[in-house]
């Protein structure tokens, strides 16, 4: 059974809920595989005991799971107080591309879920969860649970749901490149479907689960980063590629609706 709070108990809960608009430098680190890490410099625009808002230069998927160090004022923590870096968890909740930026930029919103990722993460980084419910732990910072594979999110804004598949052919080049940017294998290819945030292509690439590729679409003007997620062979016999955007959206713009 959950807690019932007293009224002075609520009206600190919502103090420690409201999102108070601060610019202080943070680190924000990911994962695309176990053994690749990304991590970029940002400034946060606004946080709260339980959330924060702050932009990247790349996408990073909604159930994706961050972690931010910065400088946390002492009285919004939930743990580590006299440490002079904050080191938390969060749960990808938003991520908005800046239009009238004038370098690529996603206006990134994470709830903070705690100190230590889950277990399955360690093993799996690309797993996308999804929040439950607030702890009666830990001060009340964010549960997850793994995300379902196609929820309902017809109530969200269309820039917050997961991303869409449209079954459309878009040519497109493909290279298989090693850890060092090199090109080792390439080919022509077209899509099955593709979305925002990835696609299924038709391959004939010996690539492993977890290899990355550059995506080039002349059709598009532009060169996306991808990291093979899925290998599959088709009723047709076709062997097909399920890759993952990872340095940016692919702009579906005049096709989604």
């Amino acid at each position: 059974m959950q807690a019932t709070l007293t009224p002075s108990e609520e009206k600190q809960d919502t103090r420690r809920l409201k999102r108070i608009p601060i610019n202080l430098p943070l680190k924000v680190e990911g994962k695309d595989t176990v053994d690749s890490l990304w991590e970029e410099i940002s400034r946060l625009r606004d946080v709260s005991s339980f959330g924060a808002g702050f932009t990247l230069s790349r996408p990073v998927k909604r159930g994706r799971l961050v972690n931010l160090t910065l400088p946390m004022p002492r009285q919004m923590r939930c743990y580590d107080f006299f440490e002079s870096q904050y080191h938390v968890w969060g749960i990808v909740r938003r991520c908005i591309p800046i239009d009238n930026s004038k370098m690529e930029s996603y206006l990134i919103g994470v709830a903070f879920i705690g100190k230590v990722p889950p277990k399955t993460y360690i093993d799996d980084p690309a797993q996308l969860y999804d929040v439950s419910h607030r702890s009666e732990k830990e001060q009340g910072l964010w549960e997850i649970r793994h995300a379902v594979s196609e929820p309902d999110e017809s109530h969200l804004p269309k820039e917050d749901r997961r991303h869409s598949r449209y079954e459309i052919p878009i040519n497109m080049e493909v290279d298989a490149v090693d850890s060092k940017g090199n090109v080792v294998e390439s080919e022509p290819t077209v899509t099955e479907n593709i979305s925002l945030g990835g696609a299924s292509i038709f391959t004939s690439l010996t690539v492993e689960i977890g290899s990355f590729l550059r995506v080039t679409c002349n059709q598009y003007h532009m060169t996306i980063k991808a990291i093979v997620r899925g290998r599959r062979v088709g009723p047709d016999g076709i062997p097909r590629l399920h890759i993952e955007f990872i340095d940016h959206f692919f702009p579906l713009s005049g096709i989604e609706t």
